[in-house]
C-alpha cells in the first residue's frame, strides 16, 4: 500500500460554483482518488474554500455583509455542491480556521528567516472614491506583452503571464470603471529569484505532466521578479513580524496563504483523526506522490508560487536556510491542469451571466449524468464547449441506451428465468464467452494505467467500450431465444452478469451513484461505492466558530471495493430491476436554452443598472 495525496484546488467563497469549475478541479480529482481507493492505496483529499483576499470585501460590501459572513455563506453552498457532485474528499475545509492561520504564519517565518521573504516597497493601485485598495484582478487594461484588451491585474488569460496592475496600458476598475490611483507603500516580497533554479531543476525532473503544463510552467522563470505577499487591507491573516502583526490594514495576501491551504488541511485532518501527526506520512515521506488538480488558470500557484514557498521553507533556494519545525515538505509530484470549458461557444462568466451553476444544473438532472459528461467531453487536454445538445446525447444514447439499458436486461432475464444468479458450467462454455470474460478482465489494467496517466477520457472510452462489446455478446447469443437448454442460459448470464459487474468496477470512480445502484441491482448488499457527506465542527482553536466540512469512510474491504474482478456468487437473489438512468427528453435542450437567454437579459440588465448608478455616485 502507498500513500497518495490529492490535493484539489481551492473554490473561492464569493459566490457559487459553476460547471466550468468543476471540469476543471473537482471531477477529474475525484476520479482519480476513488481509482488510487480501489488500487489498495492510503488516499488524502483535501481542499476548502479559499476565503480571503479583497474580491470577498468587494462582493460583502455590494450586499451589506461582513466578509466573514459573506464568506460563511458560500463556503456552505460550495461545500453542499461539491458534497452533492459525490466528490469524495478526506477534509473539505476552509482558510479561515485557527488551524489554518497558524500553519500560514509558521511558512511565511521560516522562509523569512531563510532569507525568501524580504521587505520592499510597491504601487499600489487606489480607489479614488473610497481610498480602498483595489483587487489586482478587479483591475482590466491592456496587457503590457501581448497587447490583449482585458488583461487582469494580476495575470493576462491571453498569454497567460503574471502582471501587477501598474503594469497594465489604461487600467480601469472593473468595479465602477474609474481610473485608480496608484501609490507606493511597504510590503514583504517573495523573492521568486532567490528560489528559482531550484524550481527549475525540480520542474527538469518531473516526468509525464500534460505538455502544456510543464511548458507553461518552465516559461515563468524567463523573466521571474519578486512578488509582494501583503496587501493594504483588513480581510486576511495577520503578519507575523512585529510592527505588522497588530497592524489592522496589513495582512497576507490571498494567493500566499491559499495554496497553503493544502498542507493546513491536512494538519488539521490529522488533528480530527485522533492521530494529529498522521499528516506526515503524505507530507515528509518522500516516496509519497501529491497530484494536484486545477484550470489552466491556476497552474502559475501550483508549479512555481507553492513550490518556491515550499522550497523556501526547506531551505532549498540558493540562500540555503534550514526547514522548519514541520519538516522538509514534499513538492508536487504532478500539477494535473485542465484547459477551459466554455459554454455554448461561451467563455464561463459569471459576472456576465454566462454561467450553468453546479446546484441548477444538479437540481434539474442526475448527478451521474453531469459527471459522465465533465469526463467524457471536459477541457482535459483542450479547450471544450459545454453544449446541451451533447449533454442531453450522451445521456441518452450512452448511459441511458447502452449502460443503463444493459443492466437492467442481464438483471430482467436473471430474474425472469432463475431469479437468481446463475451457477457457470465452465465445461460447457463457448470461446466466445471465454472471449468475453478475458476481455473484461484485462480492461481493469487498461483503464487503470489509462487514469494513472491522468488521461481520463481514454480510461472512460475504454470502460464503455466493454460495455459496447457486452451489448454485442447479448445480441449475438440472443438468450431470451434459448428455451430449452437451461444449462447453456444459465452459463450465458453468468457471463453477462460477471462482465457487467467488471464494467461496474471499471465505471465506478466516474458514476459512484449510479455504481451503486448497478452492485444491488445484481444483488449486491452494503456499501460499494462511498459517499461523501457533510458535517458541522467546531474549529478546533476559536471556541464557538462552527463551519460544514466534507468527509466520508473510504476503506478498502469496508466500503471501497477493489480495482480487480470480483467474483459473482451463484444464488444471490436478482429481483426484477429498475431503471439506473434515465433519458432526457429532447425537449430539454431549448428549454435550457430559452432559460440561459432570459437569465443573460437579467443579469447584463441589472449589471447596467448597477454601473450606472457607481457612475452617478462618482459623478456627484
Amino acid at each position: 500500500m502507498s500513500h497518495i495525496l490529492v490535493n484539489v484546488a481551492w473554490p473561492y467563497a464569493n459566490g457559487p460554483r459553476h460547471i466550468g469549475h468543476v471540469a476543471g478541479f473537482g471531477v477529474p480529482s475525484d476520479v482519480y482518488a476513488r481509482y488510487e481507493r480501489m488500487k489498495g492505496n492510503d488516499v488524502l483529499m483535501v481542499s476548502g474554500t479559499d476565503e480571503h483576499g479583497t474580491p470577498i470585501l468587494v462582493e460583502a460590501e455590494k450586499e451589506g455583509l461582513s466578509a466573514q459572513e459573506l464568506a460563511n455563506r458560500y463556503n456552505r453552498v460550495i461545500a453542499k455542491d461539491l458534497c452533492d457532485l459525490g466528490l469524495s474528499y478526506d477534509l473539505f475545509t476552509r482558510t479561515t480556521t485557527g488551524n489554518h492561520e497558524q500553519v500560514v504564519q509558521e511558512l511565511f517565518r521560516q522562509c523569512l528567516d531563510n532569507g525568501y521573504i524580504y521587505k520592499g516597497t510597491q504601487q499600489v493601485a487606489i480607489s479614488p472614491s473610497t481610498g480602498r485598495t483595489l483587487p489586482d484582478r478587479y483591475i482590466e487594461g491592456e496587457c503590457p506583452i501581448c497587447h490583449a484588451d482585458g488583461a487582469r491585474g494580476d495575470q493576462c488569460d491571453a498569454c497567460g503571464n503574471e502582471l501587477d496592475p501598474d503594469e497594465l496600458i489604461n487600467p480601469v476598475s472593473k468595479i465602477n470603471g474609474e481610473t485608480p490611483r496608484f501609490e507606493e507603500t511597504e510590503h514583504f516580497f517573495l523573492d521568486l529569484p532567490a528560489l528559482a533554479e531550484a524550481n527549475l531543476a525540480w520542474l527538469d525532473t518531473r516526468e509525464g505532466w500534460r505538455t502544456n503544463v510543464i511548458n507553461f510552467s518552465k516559461g515563468l522563470f524567463k523573466e521571474v521578479k519578486p512578488r509582494a505577499i501583503t496587501r493594504d487591507i483588513d480581510w486576511g491573516i495577520p503578519v507575523p513580524v512585529e510592527g505588522w502583526i497588530d497592524n489592522p490594514n496589513k495582512k497576507l495576501y490571498v494567493w500566499f496563504d491559499a495554496v497553503i491551504g493544502y498542507l493546513s488541511a491536512s494538519i488539521e485532518w490529522a488533528r480530527r483523526s485522533g492521530d494529529p501527526e498522521a499528516w506526515r506520512k503524505w507530507w515528509n515521506d518522500p516516496t509519497t506522490p501529491g497530484y494536484y488538480f486545477m484550470g489552466k488558470d491556476n497552474i502559475t500557484f501550483h508549479s512555481q508560487i507553492w513550490p518556491s514557498e515550499m522550497l523556501g521553507y526547506n531551505g532549498a533556494g540558493s540562500k540555503g536556510g534550514e526547514a522548519g519545525r514541520l519538516g522538509p515538505l514534499n513538492m508536487p509530484e504532478q500539477v494535473v491542469s485542465s484547459e477551459f470549458m466554455t459554454m455554448e461557444g461561451k467563455k464561463f462568466s459569471s459576472s456576465r451571466g454566462i454561467v450553468i451553476y453546479v446546484k441548477d444544473i444538479l437540481a434539474r438532472y442526475p448527478v451521474d449524468a453531469v459527471r459522465y459528461y465533465i469526463s467524457v467531453a471536459g477541457p482535459e487536454t483542450s479547450d471544450a464547449d459545454f453544449t446541451w445538445s451533447e449533454f442531453v446525447r450522451h445521456n441518452n444514447e450512452e448511459l441511458a441506451a447502452a449502460w443503463g439499458n444493459l443492466v437492467n436486461r442481464v438483471a430482467n432475464l436473471i430474474a425472469k428465468n432463475f431469479g437468481e444468479i446463475p451457477a457457470l458450467d465452465e465445461t460447457a462454455m463457448t470461446d466466445e464467452d471465454r472471449a468475453l470474460l478475458d476481455e473484461a478482465a484485462a480492461a481493469f489494467d487498461t483503464v487503470g494505467s489509462f487514469i494513472e496517466n491522468h488521461r481520463q477520457k481514454n480510461a472512460l472510452n475504454e470502460a464503455m467500450r466493454l460495455v459496447g462489446d457486452i451489448n454485442k455478446y447479448i445480441s449475438a447469443t440472443e438468450p431470451w431465444k434459448i428455451k430449452d437448454d437451461p444449462a447453456r442460459l444459465a452459463t450465458v448470464l453468468h457471463v453477462a452478469a460477471q462482465a457487467v459487474s467488471d464494467a461496474n468496477h471499471l465505471l465506478a470512480p466516474f458514476l459512484p451513484h449510479a455504481a451503486q445502484k448497478v452492485w444491488e441491482t445484481l444483488g449486491g448488499t452494503g456499501v460499494f461505492s462511498p459517499l461523501p457527506r457533510i458535517e458541522e465542527v467546531e474549529d478546533l482553536d476559536k471556541p464557538g466558530f462552527t463551519y460544514p466540512i466534507i468527509t466520508g469512510d473510504y476503506k478498502l474491504g469496508e466500503t471501497v471495493h477493489p480495482w480487480a474482478r470480483e467474483a459473482i456468487v451463484p444464488g444471490t437473489p436478482v429481483s426484477k430491476p429498475t431503471p439506473i438512468f434515465a433519458k432526457i427528453p429532447k425537449e430539454a435542450v431549448e428549454e435550457e436554452l430559452a432559460r440561459f437567454d432570459e437569465a443573460l437579459a437579467a443579469r447584463r440588465e441589472a449589471e447596467a443598472k448597477r454601473l450606472a448608478a457607481a457612475k452617478a455616485e462618482l459623478d456627484k
